[in-house]
């Protein structure tokens, strides 16, 4: 029963040399942003730990895309305090800042 439950995906997996066996590679990538989220949980107050949260997970978001996680928070913060718009919130995510 067990392997009728994945066989679509071991067929898939034996015929497609590109896929790897297990997700190992994601998992040590997103291991940074899950330990600090855990972390914030001993921030001292709820307010303060999603705050925490929030930005651990922009930080290795920059990490992850490439982009200075200083230089990024700094442009962000002055946008919006410069009246960048809150309908173009998009353009503000890490991926779309300029990475080097």
């Amino acid at each position: 029963n067990y392997i009728a439950k994945y066989w679509d995906g071991l067929c898939i997996f034996v015929a497609d040399g590109r896929i790897e066996i297990d997700n190992n590679s994601v998992e040590r990538t997103i291991r940074p942003i899950a330990l600090n989220r855990k972390n914030a949980l001993f921030a001292g107050h709820d307010a303060g730990a999603e705050n925490w949260a929030t930005i651990a997970s922009l930080i290795e978001t920059c990490k992850l895309n490439a982009v200075d996680p200083f230089a990024y928070l700094t442009g962000t913060l002055t946008a919006i305090v410069n009246g960048h718009k809150q309908s173009q919130i998009e353009g503000l995510l890490p991926w779309h800042y300029p990475s080097g």
